[in-house]
């Protein structure tokens, strides 16, 4: 991707393209976008043959845990300031150009659609990595017609200044493809890769449930479908559901008072966020993984599910088929019977193939960050 043949680039004292990656999120270390910039940045630095040389764009400040795989030795860094953001770098930008005449670097990577850098230089190629267009459809801002056009009109305009676009999938690049203008520019799908998991926690987490367990994992928001497994769960009268994941939203709310409402409150848990060494021990212990979601740009949370060789029930929605393959079972709909017939049908088929666990952690370990690494330098 760094050295498409679509992005002019000059190479400088080691023959190689100078490529800045805009790792500004890691701020947030333990977000989707921090730990995207972390694994993609470890994974560059891992390859072998270095297609390019990397220099950083950082933020001031680091996270303990992240402050020593970052400031390496050696590689060039730039330092994040207020003062390049775009909303100010846009007005004083046309006031340089008469003074730069040679760039410093070949590429600039912005490596999410939310950025707020860009280059100084208008003559620098940039790569948009764009992970998802969810604002689009999420019912949360279906009445919000002002604001959601303000968001795509912001991406928009990261994709005008784009040399080439990035998505994590297939459904992603169909989607930008759907609502934005490309002007004829290429669109590459390069998956995100899956970290080794963490070590679980030795012992149950105290409000764990005492028998068999299905498990989801996400921020209760409404694309997550969540409560489509209530009925599920209604069927099912000796399994508990374990959701994990921010629970303080309106959407948590309202699944709150559907639970109290239905009577399940000690059969459905929402135990909000968990420490990563808990949420390892959920997806060794629970007997299946759920994953109900409407609309997802990826999904870790699959992928971490068969990683453990769990079987893993999800949408044909958006992207998780990208995700979970052949080896995934699939909901058909999500009334109650439809959800049940799956999930008996999916729990058969993994109790009489022996060799399904090893096939669902086969398929998640090809979701590597050194492949998805060399994806963006080939």
């Amino acid at each position: 991707m760094f050295t498409s043949p679509t992005v002019s680039v000059r190479g400088d004292r080691t023959g190689r393209p100078r490529v800045v990656l805009d790792l500004e999120k890691l701020r947030h270390a333990n977000c989707g976008l921090g730990r995207f910039c972390r694994h993609l940045a470890e994974g560059i630095l891992s390859l072998g043959e270095q297609p390019f040389d990397p220099v950083f764009f950082l933020p001031q400040t680091l996270p303990q845990e992240t402050v020593r795989h970052f400031r390496a030795e050696g590689v060039e860094q730039i330092e994040v300031s207020p003062w390049r953001k775009e909303a100010f770098a846009s007005l004083y930008r046309p006031l340089l150009a008469p003074f730069q005449r040679r760039h410093r670097y070949d590429l600039w990577h912005v490596t999410n659609q939310t950025s707020k850098y860009l280059p100084l230089d208008p003559k620098v190629p940039v790569v948009l990595t764009i992970h998802d267009l969810n604002f689009l459809h999420d019912d949360r801002h279906k009445d919000r017609p002002r604001a959601v056009a303000r968001k795509l009109a912001d991406v928009q305009r990261k994709v005008d200044r784009a040399t080439a676009i990035v998505t994590d999938s297939r459904y992603v690049a169909e989607d930008v493809a759907a609502h934005l203008r490309l002007e004829g520019k290429p669109v590459h799908v390069v998956p995100p890769g899956l970290p080794a998991p963490p070590t679980a926690s030795t012992t149950a987490p105290t409000w764990a449930p005492g028998g068999r367990f299905l498990l989801s994992i996400g921020n209760c928001l409404p694309h997550k479908n969540f409560h489509a497994l209530f009925g599920l769960v209604e069927t099912l009268p000796d399994v508990t559901l374990v959701i994990a994941g921010k629970r303080e939203t309106p959407y948590g709310e309202h699944l709150r008072r559907e639970l109290a409402a239905r009577r399940l409150g000690d059969r459905v848990m929402l135990v909000g966020q968990v420490s990563d060494g808990d949420r390892q021990w959920l997806y060794e212990h629970c007997e299946a993984f759920v994953f109900p979601s409407l609309t997802e740009g990826f999904g870790f949370p699959v992928l971490e599910a068969m990683q453990c060789g769990k079987p893993v029930f999800v949408s044909r929605a958006t992207s998780l088929p990208e995700v979970a393959g052949d080896v995934g079972c699939y909901f058909a709909g999500y009334e109650p019977p439809e959800l049940e017939r799956a999930y008996r049908e999916g729990m058969t088929r993994f109790e009489a193939d022996t060799t399904l666990p090893e096939r669902l952690r086969r398929r998640a370990a090809a979701f590597s960050w050194a492949a998805t690494a060399r994806g963006y330098g080939d």
